[in-house]
């Protein structure tokens, strides 16, 4: 009696287990998806500096502009963008990189076009930037220094979306083997430097040169997407844990 009694309470021990172990889902993965990419042939015949804008192009309206080597993405609605006779429409989520001192026109489609253009150049070149109108540009950000740590050889240049988890801990601390340019889409994470930890919103913008460690988390219940506008050494991994080596 007593050991029929012992097995079904094991039993029945085993099925709660069981079933919470089921009823728990696993952590979500960090996803990544590159956006648009490119390789550049050097990065130091000349000091190069990153630079985002916000455009916005009114409904059935076009507008043109020629600039250092960047990236756009698509915000909202529909844009067709045409480069060398060559036509092609991003809707929201979707990017194009665009070499260096090509004309490009852009046509709005039924609603407003806002996209971001993510650039990189000299200082010169990118203040030559300048869309025609009607079409409107903001200057969300520029660093104020040349980037550094580039060293010669072919560079990765690419746009990349990311999206932490709800809950997700900081990951350890690491730094670019390059540089990056975050603008937070939405959520809110924690990015921590030197010890001192900040809330970090949607609209923000980051820049991230190779010598900065860092850390992100997100421990809110909503996901946390951002874009990395980054640069990293061909064959190297973009992000390296740690501190970067003295001789960099």
């Amino acid at each position: 009696m007593f050991k029929i009694a012992g097995i079904l309470l094991l039993s029945v021990a085993a099925f709660a287990t069981s079933v919470d172990a089921q009823s728990t889902p696993p952590p979500s993965a960090i996803t990544r998806t590159v956006v648009a990419a490119t390789k550049l042939l050097t990065a130091t015949e000349v000091p190069l500096h990153f630079r985002a804008v916000s455009v916005t192009v009114p409904p059935g309206e076009k507008a043109t502009v020629s600039a250092a080597s960047g990236i756009l993405y698509q915000v909202s609605g529909t844009t067709e963008i045409t480069v060398d006779k060559q036509p092609r429409i991003l809707t929201s989520g979707e990017g194009l990189f665009i070499a260096a001192g090509r004309m490009m026109t852009l046509k709005a489609g039924e609603a407003s076009s806002v996209l971001l253009h993510f650039l990189v150049g000299t200082a010169t070149d990118l203040d030559q930037h300048a869309y025609t109108a009607p079409a409107t540009m903001r200057e969300l950000y520029r660093t104020s220094a040349p980037i550094p740590g580039l060293k010669a050889g072919n560079y990765d240049l690419n746009l990349t979306r990311i999206t932490f988890p709800p809950q997700m801990p900081s990951n350890p601390p690491h730094h670019r083997s390059g540089a990056a340019l975050y603008y937070i889409i939405s959520g809110t994470g924690l990015n921590t430097v030197d010890g001192k930890t900040e809330t970090k919103g949607s609209g923000s913008l980051i820049y991230e040169p190779f010598d900065l460690v860092h850390q992100w988390g997100n421990p809110n219940d909503q996901p946390f997407t951002f874009l990395a506008f980054n640069i990293n050494p061909d064959g190297v991994a973009a992000v390296l844990p740690g501190t970067p080596a003295k001789a960099q």
